[in-house]
C-alpha cells in the first residue's frame, strides 16, 4: 500500500505545478478591490490566504476536500460498532484529497499509535506550573517542551535543501499529532483528578484512547470524541488558530512553535474558548433563573438583561457563517440520538429557538444563529465533563489535524513568508483625498 506520505507527496507534486501555471497565466487577476472599512474591521471578507483542505461558505457552511459535515459522517470510515467518522480518517482527506479506505485509515491510526510517546520533561515542564494554571496555558507549554523534538529544526540546522522541507514538517506533524491525546489528558488529569494518570490503550483509536486516557469509558463518550475531534478540525484557513500556524510557519518556524502560536489564539474568548464562554453563561443562567428547567420566556428575559449589560450571547453570530453552523447542527443530531431527555442539551435546543429573534430584532447582527460553541459543552456535560475550562484543549487536539495539513501544504508548495502591507490613517486619508 503507498503510504500517505508518498500519496501526498505525488498528489502535492501534481499540485503545485497546476499553481504554478495558474499563476503564470492570471497572476495579475484582480479577485477583488478592498474597502477601507475592511482595514478597520479585522479584514473581513478580505480574500487573503489559500487553503488546500477547506472551504468555508457563508450560506452553506464548511466543505472539507468538498464534502459535507453529514457527507463525512456518512463517508468516513468508522470504528467497529461505531456511526461516528474516524479523526484519522478526515486527516488522510485532508492530506490527499480523497476519503480513504478501511486499510488507509487503519494505516494513519497506526502511525499516530507508533509516533504517541512523550519524554518526562515534558510532564515536568507542566508540572512546574501551578495546577491552578488554564488547561490551555498548560497545553501550550506542553507543546512548547515538545519543540525540542522538532524534525525540521533539527535538519534546517544542517543545512537542508528548501525543496525538502516538507519532509520533515510532515514528519513533525504527525509526531505532534499523535502526541497531543496524551498531552490533554495528563493535564485533564493533573488538574481535576488529583493527578491520577491513565496509561494509553493501545487497542483504541485515535479519539476512543483520548477518551479513556481522559478517564471516561463510556461508548457514547467515545462516539462523542470521534465526532467532536472531527467536525472542529478546521474552518478555513482565515480564522485566528488557522491564520497564525500558517503565519508563524511561514517565517518557516517549525510544527510546534506554530501549532504553540494558534493555540494561543484559540485560548481568545472571540475565538475557541467561547465553548468554555457558553457553558459558564448556561450556569449561571439556571442559578440565577431557580430552575434547570427554563421556559422559553425567562430564556427570553436573561438573553436581553445580557445584552442590555453590554454582553454578546456566547456560542451566537460568526464572522463568515451567515446561516446555522453545520457543526451545531451535528452536534444536535448526537444529541436527539443519544440524549433526547437530557436537561442541559434541552435548555441548549431552546436558546436555539429564543435567541435569533432577538438577535434579528436588535438589528445590529448579521449572523444571529449559533455556532459550535454553542452545543459541545452540553454533551460533554451529560458525560460528566464539567470542568468547561477544559474544552478548548478538545478543541486544540481537534484543530491540530486541520492547521497542520495547512502547513504541510504550504511547506510542499513553498508558500512565502507572509508579509501583508499596513498603512497609517493619515495615509489612507491621502489616498481617499486623491481619488
Amino acid at each position: 500500500m503507498e503510504t500517505i506520505k508518498q500519496k501526498f507527496h505525488a498528489i502535492a507534486e501534481s499540485k503545485s505545478a497546476e499553481i504554478k501555471e495558474f499563476i503564470k497565466i492570471y497572476g495579475d487577476t484582480t479577485i477583488e478591490e478592498i474597502k477601507v472599512s475592511q482595514l478597520y474591521q479585522g479584514m473581513r471578507g478580505m480574500t487573503a490566504l489559500v487553503s488546500e483542505i477547506s472551504l468555508l461558505d457563508a450560506n452553506e457552511g464548511i466543505r472539507f476536500r468538498g464534502f459535507t459535515i453529514p457527507e463525512l459522517v456518512e463517508k468516513l470510515p468508522k470504528a467497529p460498532n461505531s456511526t461516528q467518522p474516524l479523526p484519522e480518517a478526515l486527516f488522510y482527506l485532508l492530506l490527499v484529497g480523497e476519503i480513504p479506505t478501511v486499510e488507509e485509515t487503519e494505516y494513519v491510526s497506526n502511525l499516530f499509535k507508533e509516533r504517541s510517546a512523550i519524554p518526562q520533561y515534558v510532564f515536568n515542564a507542566i508540572e512546574a506550573l501551578p495546577v491552578a494554571s488554564h488547561p490551555m496555558t498548560q497545553f501550550v507549554v506542553g507543546i512548547m517542551a515538545l519543540q525540542t523534538e522538532s524534525k525540521f529544526a533539527a535538519a534546517y540546522s544542517k543545512g537542508i535543501n528548501k525543496k525538502e522541507y516538507w519532509d520533515p514538517i510532515f514528519e513533525d506533524s504527525l509526531d505532534l499529532i499523535a502526541k497531543l491525546p496524551r498531552l490533554a489528558a495528563y493535564i485533564y488529569r493533573r488538574k481535576y483528578k488529583n493527578n491520577e494518570q491513565i496509561e494509553a490503550d493501545p487497542s483504541l483509536d485515535w479519539a476512543a484512547n483520548l477518551a479513556h486516557m481522559l478517564g471516561y469509558e463510556d461508548h457514547g463518550f467515545q462516539e462523542l470524541m470521534r465526532l467532536y475531534l472531527t467536525i472542529h478540525a478546521d474552518h478555513e484557513a482565515g480564522n485566528v488558530s488557522a491564520h497564525t500556524t500558517h503565519l508563524v510557519g511561514s517565517a518557516l518556524s517549525d510544527p510546534y512553535l506554530s501549532f504553540a502560536a494558534g493555540m494561543n489564539g484559540l485560548a481568545g474568548p472571540l475565538h475557541g474558548l467561547a465553548n468554555q464562554e457558553v457553558i459558564k453563561w448556561i450556569f449561571e443562567m439556571i442559578e440565577k433563573i431557580g430552575t434547570d428547567e427554563p421556559t422559553a420566556d425567562q430564556i427570553s428575559q436573561y438573553v436581553k438583561d445580557t445584552l442590555a449589560s453590554g454582553k454578546v450571547v456566547p456560542g451566537y453570530g460568526h464572522a463568515v457563517l451567515r446561516k446555522t453552523d453545520p457543526r451545531f447542527t451535528a452536534q444536535q443530531e448526537f444529541g436527539k440520538h443519544i440524549m433526547p431527555n437530557d436537561k442541559l442539551v434541552n435548555i441548549v435546543w431552546k436558546i436555539y429557538e429564543v435567541v435569533p429573534p432577538i438577535l434579528e430584532a436588535t438589528g445590529k447582527v448579521k449572523n444571529p444563529w449559533p455556532n459550535v460553541d454553542a452545543h459541545s459543552g452540553a454533551l460533554l456535560v451529560h458525560y460528566g465533563m464539567k470542568e468547561y475550562e477544559f474544552y478548548t484543549v478538545l478543541f486544540g487536539v481537534s484543530r491540530a489535524l486541520g492547521v497542520l495539513s495547512n502547513l504541510c501544504w504550504n511547506r510542499i508548495l513553498g508558500m512565502p513568508l507572509e508579509r501583508p502591507k499596513s498603512m497609517t490613517t493619515d495615509a489612507l486619508k491621502e489616498i481617499v483625498n486623491e481619488k
